[in-house]
């Protein structure tokens, strides 16, 4: 049986190991093994053996900030371990610090053989996925050179280099070729009666691109105990209810995953950002819908993620038409990745405009954010990019000319281009799909929600009242459309989608209570929609399900078919908060809570849609991201639905 992976997060690095600490390489629990920065695999193999054999592991990794496990040699009730391993692991920027401590259980001198086998693929996040798809990459070549204290592994094709370095205290015995291309690190420890020795390794990975100067702590420890203390910083002055002591668990373990997602990012004039990654381990990078929304849900007690995500948003907005890129002037970046299959255009994502959600969204958040903090300067320097936020969605996204914002599947990239993205997420309710062009209902909320707030900033800061006027008519005539041409009155429901003739998509969907939250509906509609979304046929006892069951549509193992989201249900708390819905409210956040309580009070990206009815516990769904920004900030926004602020 493989055993299970554990990720240890910091910025834009990750790692997953197994139980004993080890990196086989291989795919656990729907993630591979290894150490990764900035979408590339630094260290694929980090294996231990002690005296030539891979000890028995007497005590797995826990998660947690860093890995620590026991170690004990193969052996039996009649001859007791000649020594114990303790093992520690822990991340940083680009690096990975292990430290081994032998302790001998012998009341004589004895010594130990003592071996990491390291090895770097350099592999392409892409690669790894489960999607059967290949790269050809050509001219690659990788080199091992051994060092004083370790041995350096590169890579290198065309112009693009990448670099790890494994240096070791005390430095190894010897360093031995494997003949699979690995290598072998070798130290014989002297150990005294009841003695211990103990061994540090530091691993530094330089990426192509990377231009920080960066130093590796010397101890894992020192690593853990600084995340502990930026996870401190994220959850202090946060009013956790008191009266929820749940609730104060879950938004305390969600502040602290946040602040271990936050990776780099730049600003329009190059400044130094920290901006909430999408999740790990599949998604360590700025993701736009993602990061727009993890900031919507923080900023009544986080305002800075807000600011440094606009700011980044703004740095990468298009400026021109890129057709392989989805792009066009004004739009919002769906994904931005720094690996070699996006340097190399084999993967469209380096700078990847697919979403017709993430430009309204920004909107929406800007205008949340001044509304906020008063931030009357960050509104006049993202003028610009607003306006121009403004004018895609009315030209290029089809606001003007289809009267909705439109999208079409991307044949290399997103089938689904809003937070449905995945093939067959947007469909009716027999499953059957849209062909051609889609206007998603979702998205027709946060366009009205970003021209009303745009309105607001033009009047109130940009001294300019004929624009508010234009904005605010453009959202008085989308509501109006939407209510004739989505509403589904056998249904008293709106559709998930409209097709390019402008039918209905009749599939009953989650989707309706983002319209809730950015009050698109008329108040009668809006009352009906929420009840409508508490109903057994959508509520599990976990959350809202994506899709009602009993529809031939529905599964409560499909991505976005049936399963429950913990961010689309606290989007939807907010909605049937605004609509005076408390007791619904309440209910969303009640469900979502004891989820969190079953899983050590952190919410994952996606929930099975099974009811609580028959399964008692919250069923885990099989590919969900271990940590996911959205969700660990849904918390924060039951907080906020329930009065929390």
């Amino acid at each position: 049986m493989t055993d299970r992976h554990h990720l240890l997060v910091y910025g834009g690095t990750f790692a997953a190991v197994g139980d004993g600490g080890d990196i086989s390489g291989m795919r656990a629990a729907g993630s591979p093994e290894g150490l990764f920065v900035r979408d590339a695999r630094h260290l694929s193999r980090w294996q231990l053996t002690v005296d030539g054999a891979v000890p028995e592991v007497l005590s797995p990794v826990a998660d947690g900030d860093a890995a620590r496990c026991v170690l004990v040699p193969r052996g039996g009730r009649d001859e007791p371990c000649a020594y114990t391993l303790f093992r520690e692991q822990a991340v940083g920027d680009s690096s990975f610090v292990e430290c081994l401590r032998v302790t001998s259980n012998r009341p004589v001198p004895s010594s130990v053989r003592l071996a990491i086998t390291a090895d770097a693929d350099f592999s392409d996040q892409f690669e790894l996925r489960s999607d059967h798809r290949t790269y050809v990459k050509t001219g690659a070549v990788r080199s091992r050179q051994v060092l004083d204290h370790g041995v350096e592994f590169a890579y290198r094709r065309g112009a693009w280099r990448s670099v790890t370095t494994v240096a070791a205290d005390p430095a190894p015995d010897a360093v031995e070729e494997t003949g699979t291309g690995a290598r072998r690190l070798v130290w014989t420890l002297e150990l005294p009666p009841h003695g211990t020795a103990e061994l540090t390794l530091r691993v530094m990975a330089r990426p192509h691109g990377e231009r920080r100067a960066l130093r590796v702590p010397r101890s894992p420890a020192a690593l853990s105990g600084r995340l502990l203390a930026e996870e401190g910083e994220f959850v202090a002055g946060v009013p956790l209810p008191t009266g929820w002591p749940e609730l104060a668990a879950a938004c305390a373990r969600g502040l602290a995953d946040l602040a271990a997602l936050q990776v780099p990012a730049a600003g329009p004039d190059g400044e130094e950002l920290r901006v909430p990654a999408a999740g790990a381990p599949w998604f360590l990078t700025l993701l736009g819908r993602d990061a727009l929304l993890t900031s919507l849900f923080t900023l009544p007690y986080r305002p800075r993620p807000a600011a440094d995500v606009l700011a980044a948003l703004a740095a990468t907005q298009a400026t021109r038409t890129d057709a392989d890129a989805v792009a066009q002037p004004g739009k919002i970046v769906h994904e931005v990745r720094h690996g070699e299959l996006a340097h190399f255009g084999q993967v469209p994502y380096g700078r990847y405009y697919g979403s017709v959600d993430a430009t309204p969204l920004f909107l929406v958040l800007l205008g949340a954010y001044v509304e906020r903090t008063a931030d009357a300067a960050a509104a006049r320097r993202l003028e610009p990019h607003a306006r121009a936020a403004v004018g895609w969605m009315l030209d290029h996204g089809g606001l003007t000319s289809r009267g909705y914002l439109v999208y079409r599947a991307d044949q290399g990239g997103l089938a689904n281009q809003n937070w449905k993205d995945s093939p067959g997420a947007i469909c009716s309710a027999d499953g059957t799909r849209p062909g051609g062009p889609v206007m998603a209902a979702g998205a027709q909320g946060y366009a009205y929600d970003a021209l009303r707030r745009t309105a607001w900033l033009a009047r109130t800061v940009w001294g300019d009242a004929t624009y508010a006027a234009l904005l605010e008519q453009a959202a008085a005539d989308l509501r109006d459309r939407f209510q004739r041409d989505f509403w589904m009155p056998r249904h008293d429901f709106p559709a998930l989608a409209l097709d390019g003739e402008g039918n209905q998509l009749d599939a009953l969907a989650s989707d309706a209570g983002h319209l809730l939250w950015s009050g698109l509906l008329d108040k009668q509609y809006g009352e009906s929609v929420g009840r409508r979304l508490l109903e057994p046929d959508f509520f599990s006892g976990w959350g809202v399900r994506t899709l009602a069951s009993g529809q031939p549509a529905y599964h409560p193992l499909s991505y976005h078919r049936g399963s429950v989201w913990p961010h689309d249900n606290a989007l939807t708390a907010l909605g049937l908060a605004r609509y005076g819905l408390h007791d619904e409210a309440r209910t969303v956040a009640h469900a979502l809570v004891d989820a969190a309580t079953a899983t050590g009070h952190r919410l994952p990206e996606v929930l099975a849609g099974y009811g609580r009815d028959t399964h008692p516990e919250p069923v885990p769904y099989p590919h969900a991201c271990a940590r996911e920004s959205r969700s660990a900030a849904a918390p924060l926004a039951l907080l906020t639905a329930i009065g929390g602020a």
